[in-house]
């Protein structure tokens, strides 16, 4: 069964939208990592406060929380001008009728 996962920190609007724009080829390395390491599914939202959220889906919790330790992970949240520590929510997936 496979998991959910949300993360949410607040981050600098500005500082995000530029290492977005500027490191897209790193985005992509640290991504293709995450494929490797049991990522499903993986995507980011930005509120207008500068609230970084990412929503994936993971074949375990064990394998988001290993990845997630990955040094080069903290060093992009740094960049994007991280406040704080991120909130992480992990959940399991469930099949339900209406899913799409």
């Amino acid at each position: 069964m496979s998991v959910i996962v949300i993360v949410k920190v607040g981050a600098d609007k500005a500082a995000f939208e530029k290492v977005v724009a500027e490191r897209g080829d790193e985005m992509k390395a640290i991504s293709a990592r995450g494929k490797a390491a049991g990522a499903i599914h993986h995507r980011f939202g930005l509120g207008a406060d500068g609230t970084v959220v990412v929503l994936d889906e993971w074949n375990s919790a064990e394998a988001f929380t290993k990845f997630f330790g990955d040094p080069e992970i903290a060093a992009i949240m740094q960049d994007s001008g991280a406040k704080g520590p991120p909130e992480v929510l992990i959940v399991e997936a469930i099949e339900t009728s209406d899913q799409f």
